[in-house]
């Protein structure tokens, strides 16, 4: 049975504990970031769905402190509309991915299943090596370097990137790259993809006014240019 931490201090929690059991999961629910981080800790959750405004430690000193330890158990974050800083920022420290109060319960246990299922199946590990430009990514030791540099990736960074790179230079629409990155179905909405895109960009593109690496396909998908 599949263990899933929700931190969260509302009444809201109560909800989707309720429901998440209903679905077959094991959940516990930490009302505080601190006892939520105490959990992720000795609990061994399989998933985290993390409120970040919490009583006395927030979710981002949450999941800054996982990611820091090495934890790699996937975080679903839950934000509050208008939040977009907070959502970048929960990005950039290593959420996979993030929900926007108010949201539906359906929307929320497809993104929960789907990370799920992600996490458990295997990935295969591959020994090519990819250049484009002056960045270099390898697959076998997961690293990617920029100018000889090394570039730090969140683990979904990484493979969406790598995604990318499978495509030798072609477009992958937006669905395929849900489907292959997180798991999700077609019919899943979310701007992660869009958030997670403008992570890479920042990192392998800094400076650049105009976008070399990462192409926009418009309406369709994206796709990674040497020049």
């Amino acid at each position: 049975m599949k263990r899933v931490l929700v931190v969260e201090d509302s009444d809201l929690a109560v909800g989707l504990r309720a429901n998440l059991e209903l679905e077959g999961y094991e959940v516990e629910v930490a009302g505080n970031g601190r006892r939520g981080l105490e959990l992720a800790r000795t609990w061994s959750p399989d998933l985290v769905v993390l409120d970040l405004t919490l009583p006395e430690v927030d979710g981002l000193h949450v999941l800054r402190a996982l990611r820091k330890e090495g934890q790699a158990t996937p975080v679903l974050v839950l934000t509050a509309r208008g939040g977009e800083s907070d959502k970048v920022l929960g990005l950039k420290l290593g959420a996979d991915d993030y929900v926007t109060k108010p949201f539906g319960l359906l929307e929320l246990l497809a993104r929960v299943e789907a990370l799920l299922r992600r996490s458990a199946t295997p990935q295969p590990v591959g020994s090519a090596v990819y250049r484009f430009g002056d960045v270099e990514l390898r697959e076998g030791t997961r690293t990617v370097q920029r100018a000889g540099v090394p570039v730090q990736l969140t683990p979904k960074e990484f493979d969406l990137l790598l995604a990318l790179l499978h495509a030798r230079g072609g477009v992958v629409p937006r669905s395929e790259l849900l489907r292959q990155v997180w798991g999700y179905r077609a019919d899943v909405d979310t701007r992660t993809l869009d958030s997670h895109v403008a992570e890479l960009r920042r990192k392998l593109e800094p400076g650049l006014s105009s976008r070399r690496y990462i192409v926009t396909v418009r309406k369709v998908g994206y796709r990674v240019a040497e020049e």
